[in-house]
């Protein structure tokens, strides 16, 4: 049954410091299957959010400290519940794969189409919610990230890593010196998608294969808690034995 009471906007995000500089920011009257995970990394000269939920309730409106400092908002990758606020921030970065969907987001490429749906919710947002009228505004990129780039904070430094099969312009930010891993849609301790119209599942092998390799110490994914080492390659392991199983080819490398 979908929710009928409406939430209070001053509600909407809950927000967590964590180590490492990290604030964790979600919707938490949203299913945990939806629900998105907000990254806040704070640095030297400049801080780095990655994602930025659904849009429903403003970001910046209820954690006006995320604007006070110059902020670059990377998305993970463009689907609707990770780039929903986007549009409020002046610096946006994502991979090319995707810059189109960020800048012309159809239901139909972001997957509110598909996934947009009002039983997702625990409570409405304070407003209420139609999937008929739900828009993601354009927030067109400022940057374009590929593998290989760094996102340099001051003091702090996370490169780019490309991770396609989720979504053809998926990426994730790896910080050597602390052992941190951002990872998008690509891994996280839940039900993964490589079902949408945009997935592909070779290159989705191909890429749990790369990130297997990463000397992880913590991984802050796109949706549901973050996980550890062991935790990281169990998830990996599982999901190539699954899908190895059913039949879908190795990694094509």
């Amino acid at each position: 049954m979908a929710a009928s009471i409406r939430a209070d906007a001053r509600n909407w995000y809950r927000v967590r410091p964590l180590a490492h500089g990290i604030t964790h920011i979600d919707e938490h009257f949203i299913d945990p299957f939806y629900r998105c995970n907000i990254w806040h990394v704070r640095g030297r000269d400049r801080d780095l959010l990655v994602d930025s939920g659904m849009g429903v309730v403003s970001l910046v409106a209820e954690v006006p400290w995320l604007v006070e400092r110059e902020l670059l908002a990377v998305a993970s990758h463009a689907h609707f519940d990770h780039v929903g606020n986007h549009h409020e921030f002046s610096q946006r970065a994502c991979h090319p794969a995707e810059a189109h969907i960020l800048a012309d987001p159809r239901g139909d490429w972001n997957l509110a189409d598909r996934y947009a749906v009002v039983e997702m919710f625990e409570c409405l947002p304070p407003a209420g919610y139609l999937q008929s009228t739900y828009r993601v505004a354009p927030a067109p990129a400022t940057r374009l990230v590929e593998s290989g780039d760094v996102i340099d904070l001051g003091d702090r430094v996370f490169e780019v890593i490309h991770v396609p099969g989720h979504s053809p312009g998926s990426i994730a930010l790896w910080e050597k010196t602390t052992g941190v891993l951002l990872s998008g849609d690509a891994v996280y301790d839940g039900p993964l998608v490589d079902d949408a119209y945009h997935s592909h599942v070779p290159t989705y092998l191909e890429t749990m294969v790369q990130l297997r390799e990463l000397p992880v110490n913590v991984v802050h994914g796109g949706h549901f808690e973050s996980f550890g080492r062991d935790r990281f390659r169990q998830l990996i392991d599982e999901y190539l034995a699954g899908k190895r199983a059913a039949g879908c080819p190795a990694d094509q490398r």
